[in-house]
């Protein structure tokens, strides 16, 4: 019996290859047996059969990256972000317009069969109390058109980061729907607090200590690699009837909230020192 879960024979893309979740899921796809190409704005330290210099803030940066670019990629994994703590405009840049960008422009490059794989957050999980401003930013249809909405919007855009992984959420849902008639899967993993050198900067927003409150009940960051291996498995053969999912990784945080063995407003006041 084949191995699906491996990626004998395979190319595939990984943007935001350079470090943290997307270094891992390189790392692993190789390890499976892929043949790895990577796009980012800095190289990696790790090994790939090609890399694309690209800087996602800008649409004919990514367009043009994109057009280098030969198919077929059985599977393309968009892992790039933006943190807290960044202009929100760059923020929803990267972590929604270039990444529905790159979807909507390598589907081409992807055969029937094939699995795009986008990184959204548990942060973006009520993506439901906004659908309406996440319809709207959804209505446009260029990158610059979503920029120039956002600009519209600092009061729904906030600090660029929930707002921009709820609107992803959304967005892979409804291209799971659009893809399927290709016979190309997309879906979406929403990482818990990971350790990756985005760190800082949500600990810097948050305080570690608030972060660490929402942890449970493992009680601890997940690692890169942690991530990596869900998303291998959600483009490999081993998913060919998953699609339009969005994976909750959390160790088992949400499960915990929705049973009623974890109470969100006690571990806020706990960790504020209320």
């Amino acid at each position: 019996m084949r191995d699906l879960f491996r990626y004998d024979g395979k190319r595939v893309l990984v943007v935001g290859c350079a470090t943290g979740m997307g270094a891992s899921t390189a790392r692993v796809v190789a390890n499976l047996g892929g043949e790895v190409h990577g796009m980012d704005y800095q190289k990696p330290e790790h090994d790939l059969a090609s890399f694309t210099d690209c800087d996602l803030r800008e649409a004919a940066a990514v367009e043009t990256a994109i057009s280098t670019l030969s198919a077929p990629f059985d599977a393309v994994f968009y892992c790039a972000g933006l943190p807290t703590g960044r202009d929100p405009i760059d923020v929803m840049k990267v972590n929604f317009a270039a990444a529905r960008l790159v979807v909507d422009g390598t589907s081409g490059l992807v055969p029937a069969g094939g699995a795009i794989s986008v990184i959204a957050s548990t942060g973006g999980l009520n993506f439901l109390q906004h659908m309406a401003p996440i319809t709207e930013l959804l209505s446009t249809s260029t990158f610059e058109a979503a920029i120039e909405w956002s600009r519209a919007h600092p009061d729904i855009v906030a600090d660029g980061y929930v707002f921009s992984k709820e609107a992803i959420t959304v967005y892979v849902m409804q291209r799971a729907i659009t893809a399927a008639r290709a016979g190309v899967r997309v879906n979406c993993l929403s990482p818990g607090p990971t350790d990756t050198p985005m760190m800082p900067a949500f600990e810097a927003s948050a305080s570690r200590e608030l972060l660490l409150a929402f942890t449970g009940p493992m009680n601890r960051y997940a690692t890169a690699d942690e991530m990596g291996w869900p998303l291998a498995f959600l483009n490999s053969d081993a998913a060919s009837f998953i699609t339009g999912l969005n994976l909750i990784i959390d160790g088992g945080f949400l499960a915990g909230v929705m049973t009623g063995a974890i109470d969100p407003a006690a571990l806020l006041g706990s960790a504020s020192g209320a």
